[in-house]
């Protein structure tokens, strides 16, 4: 008979791997907790994305339906074929008994909600006895839809355990909506440095000009305010100040961007270049950074681009001066044109400052202590376990 303790056995949900910060913070997850406590199971609805590649061999793997890029090339058996899969879905998301019959062979101590997109799939899951686990990495503060905000903070109240993304995130609610949440906890994203930049390193890229580059990334998305970023990337042209601005990234937004950068012609210099496998090659030719989101928690693209020693402008939302120290080793703004204007222009005129940026940015990898964060996902995850335990023995 083994002497082994049994391991844990953990069910992650996800809609898909697209590119995205859930899906990323969820595969460094599954790469890095440590295997002898835990048995991991992926469960996707949609194998489809960019990271599929990047799922580690020893994770179990449960895929609901198959994903675009396994389907038909003909359009019309296309059609039918998504029809087909979304009706499915719908079956399965209204019976969810019928869906963990069919595809969920085993019984799990814990299932994990990554995101918001995941709630419901975790709340409905028929097994009762599961521990299950939300995590929030949204800043409601910036969503008018007060009865999609309301729903989401009810959704949380039903988990055996919360994990926010920031500080602020859980914060904001408690501000805004009187909630708090006693059975929760805050853990920031794992910022992996090392493999940053030794991705930066492996393409020789260069954006081909003499002129300054910002890079950006994110999902194409109105909240991630890049139709704002474009508009002030016409003024400061129009004003004598030439620059470049290069956003990696796919989305639901790409079509409205391509169609208002025709309208401001700006083409030639604003670039949109859509979602990459390695974006760090293009961050590390730009000469600055900005991320104009509207709406945030603790994006790991901030943490990865101070490890670079990017100099960084970042409007101040969500947890991001958690990690960004005003005026040391990035700047922070609000979401409003003239201040994205005045800090671009600050960066392109003030050599002095973004070299005293950058200076500032030399020890920000001390900030991001992986091996704590996953001691403290570990802790939370052996803690619902005992719980679990505890319940069944009474």
């Amino acid at each position: 008979m083994s002497n082994q303790p049994e391991k844990i056995k953990v069910l992650f949900r996800l809609r898909s791997l697209e590119m995205g910060g859930v899906p990323r913070v969820v595969l460094d997850l599954l790469r890095n907790l440590p295997k002898d406590k835990f048995d991991f199971t992926l469960m996707l609805n949609l194998y489809q994305g960019e990271l599929i590649n990047d799922i580690p061999n020893d994770v179990k793997l449960i895929v609901v339906e198959k994903g675009k890029e396994q389907m038909s090339s003909n359009p019309i058996i296309n059609k039918i074929q998504l029809a087909f899969r979304r009706l499915k879905l719908e079956i399965y998301d209204k019976f969810p008994s019928v869906l963990y019959a069919l595809k969920v062979p085993q019984k799990f101590d814990i299932e994990v909600s990554p995101g918001y997109a995941e709630f419901d799939m975790v709340l409905n899951s028929p097994d009762k006895k599961s521990r299950k686990i939300g995590w929030f990495h949204t800043d409601v503060s910036y969503d008018k839809d007060e009865k999609r905000v309301l729903s989401r903070i009810e959704k949380m109240k039903h988990f055996d355990f919360m994990i926010f993304g920031s500080k602020q995130t859980r914060q904001v609610i408690d501000d805004l909506y009187q909630v708090q949440y006693s059975k929760s906890t805050v853990i920031y994203n794992v910022i992996k440095v090392d493999e940053v930049l030794k991705k930066a390193d492996l393409v020789d890229y260069s954006f081909q000009t003499d002129l300054p580059v910002f890079s950006s990334m994110g999902r194409l998305h109105h909240r991630k305010g890049y139709h704002t970023l474009m508009k002030v990337h016409k003024r400061l042209l129009d004003d004598g100040f030439q620059h470049k601005i290069a956003v990696i990234g796919g989305g639901n937004e790409m079509e409205n961007l391509q169609n208002q950068r025709k309208e401001l012609n700006v083409e030639d210099s604003f670039l949109l270049l859509d979602s990459q496998t390695n974006p760090y090659p293009y961050i590390k030719a730009s000469d600055y950074f900005i991320l104009p989101t509207q709406s945030e928690s603790y994006p790991l693209v901030i943490g990865e681009v101070m490890c670079m020693r990017k100099p960084i402008i970042s409007t101040n939302v969500g947890g991001i001066s958690e990690m960004i120290d005003d005026g040391v080793d990035g700047i922070l703004i609000k979401y409003d044109e003239q201040e994205m204007y005045d800090a671009m222009k600050q960066f392109m005129t003030n050599p002095d400052f973004v070299t005293k940026l950058i200076q500032g940015a030399e020890t920000a990898y001390n900030k991001f202590d992986e091996k704590e964060i996953y001691r403290q996902v570990s802790e939370v995850f052996e803690q619902q376990y005992q719980l679990k335990l505890s319940h069944a023995r009474n």
